[in-house]
């Protein structure tokens, strides 16, 4: 078995690398420091935003699934989803970054 990093030294680490990259980041909900999933919002300021969920591939490496689809959705459609996960899993970090561009700030693959 892998070791993984907590959750929480995880999403401190992101927003050390989206401040070095000088793009907006803010946490809007705390999860399980330890083992909470997380959800990314990316917005930008043409309009439109992506949420991505972190999965894992066969081979346990961490991936990021495109949870409202390939196409930007609304702030407000962004947010219904992201509502609906935290009833199902009130441990769920979500963090909302500034940028169309996950892979400014991300390592793995976006599916």
């Amino acid at each position: 078995m892998e070791a993984r990093l907590k959750t929480g030294l995880w999403v401190r680490a992101l927003i050390r690398r989206c401040d070095i990259a000088a793009v907006a980041v803010a946490v809007t909900a705390r999860g399980d420091a330890d083992a909470g999933a997380v959800l990314l919002k990316f917005s930008n300021r043409a309009g439109g935003c992506a949420v991505l969920a972190q999965a894992r591939n066969p081979r346990g490496e961490l991936v990021w699934m495109r949870a409202t689809g390939a196409e930007p959705v609304s702030d407000a459609d962004a947010d219904a989803y992201i509502a609906r996960q935290r009833r199902r899993d009130p441990d769920l970090w979500v963090i909302e970054i500034e940028t169309a561009d996950p892979a400014a700030v991300l390592d793995g693959t976006v599916l």
